[in-house]
């Protein structure tokens, strides 16, 4: 999908001085950082120290086009905020309404938040989607290399499907050692009115969804999945929405219970981990960033739609390269490397260079994980929209195999 990001407003609300924030982030003094806003600005003769910001709030209007939405508009907003203590870090929470030529609805509510001096982890994903999506079946094998089929288009797989999504994850995790937080969350996910395009049941024309649901006892139309789970976190990161060092580690053992009619019992882990590694001590904007996580289904079996799958991650991120929920499988293991470096020394515009690789499995067909790999890279650009927060404008270009993406978000992938 294709977005134009455009930023419209900023509210901006603190107290802290901007000469602290530079002596807390390393920043060089000599060359402080500069926003994309500041170069409208009026220069003046005179040296001003303007209090830094504890909260910032940015509301994006939004205008895409992709073959399974047409043409679509709305707009997000994103709330980034800490507390007055120099120690609170930084959260935030985001809200994005998008409507569609196909008269689709598209509702999201995120937080990542920290309370109580960091004591306190909340971590949410809400959906409300009147949606339209192709699935394409499932393991990475679906599409070939280039070398083996150079024609191959995937829009030759594709298996239109429209469907409703209401989704809710929250999770309220404790510090109980010095970034270590454990805890635990609702999760729920309804999907419903869904209607198989391709599926003509009489002349014997099936889809992958409609196999998959009869072969594991679902409704094909309609389903839940319903549960609660246990969450434990490592977050040593100095700053969620734009990090420079330190490491975030999350394990989330999902338990789905056997509530409605046609619903199964299921037990699913999803595990994750960051790491980001500064390559000059003195200059901590020239980092590595390692994102790596994986989803498995470790007992019973979830309906299609709820399977492993990329870009479907709390921000949506995962996958660059490739649309979303290209890939899907009983079990899916991702990762994605990215090198961060300045391009201007006031830190306005910057850049990335990442690679991401996506394997699932397919237990009907016995292929296993990492049997199929698939592979991304791609380059960005970074433009600083607020230097408190580090919050940039982000511009990337990705190319996979037989596929390729362009993306503008507000913050980093990750």
């Amino acid at each position: 999908m294709i977005k134009f990001l455009i930023p419209f407003f900023m509210i901006l609300l603190g107290n802290q001085t901007l000469i602290k924030a530079q002596a807390n982030s390393g920043i060089d003094s000599s060359c402080p950082p500069k926003t994309i806003f500041e170069l409208f600005k009026k220069r003046d003769s005179v040296l001003i120290v303007k209090p830094i910001k504890n909260s910032f709030l940015l509301v994006i209007p939004i205008i895409g086009v992709q073959p399974a939405t047409g043409f679509s508009y709305g707009a997000t907003a994103q709330y980034t905020f800490k507390g007055a203590d120099l120690s609170d870090k930084y959260s935030s929470a985001n809200l994005g309404v998008t409507f569609t030529t196909k008269k689709q609805l598209l509702i999201n509510v995120k937080n990542n938040i920290l309370l109580k001096n960091n004591k306190i982890y909340l971590r949410g994903d809400c959906r409300l989607y009147v949606f339209t999506q192709p699935n394409y079946g499932l393991g990475t094998n679906i599409i070939p290399s280039e070398r083996k089929n150079p024609d191959f288009e995937i829009e030759s797989i594709e298996e239109p499907m429209d469907y409703n999504y209401f989704k809710f994850h929250q999770t309220a995790s404790w510090e109980v050692k010095p970034n270590f937080y454990v805890g635990g969350g609702i999760e729920i996910d309804w999907y419903s009115s869904i209607i198989d395009k391709n599926l003509d049941v009489v002349n014997g024309k099936w889809t992958n969804h409609y196999n998959y649901s009869k072969q594991n006892g679902f409704n094909d139309t309609e389903y839940f999945v319903n549960g609660v789970s246990l969450n434990l976190i490592y977050d040593s990161r100095d700053n969620q929405i734009n990090t420079r060092k330190g490491w975030f580690a999350n394990i989330n053992y999902r338990f789905n219970g056997d509530l409605f009619n046609e619903q199964k019992s299921s037990n699913v882990l999803y595990t994750e981990l960051r790491y980001f590694i500064p390559l000059d001590p003195k200059k901590e904007h020239f980092i590595l960033g390692i994102w790596a996580f994986g989803q498995f289904v470790t007992n019973g079996v979830v309906p299609y739609l709820n399977l492993p799958a990329i870009g479907w991650d709390q921000r949506s991120r995962s996958g660059e390269g490739y649309t979303q929920g290209l890939f899907r499988g009983n079990n899916l293991a991702y990762m994605q490397a990215e090198l961060r470096f300045p391009i201007t020394c006031n830190q306005l515009l910057s850049g990335t260079v990442f690679a991401n690789y996506t394997t699932t499995s397919n237990k009907q067909d016995h292929i296993g994980l990492f049997e199929y790999v698939q592979p991304a890279l791609g380059v960005g650009l970074r433009l600083l929209i607020d230097k408190a927060t580090r919050t940039n404008l982000v511009i990337d270009y990705a190319i996979g195999n037989h596929s390729k993406g362009f993306y503008l978000n507000a913050g980093e992938t990750f």
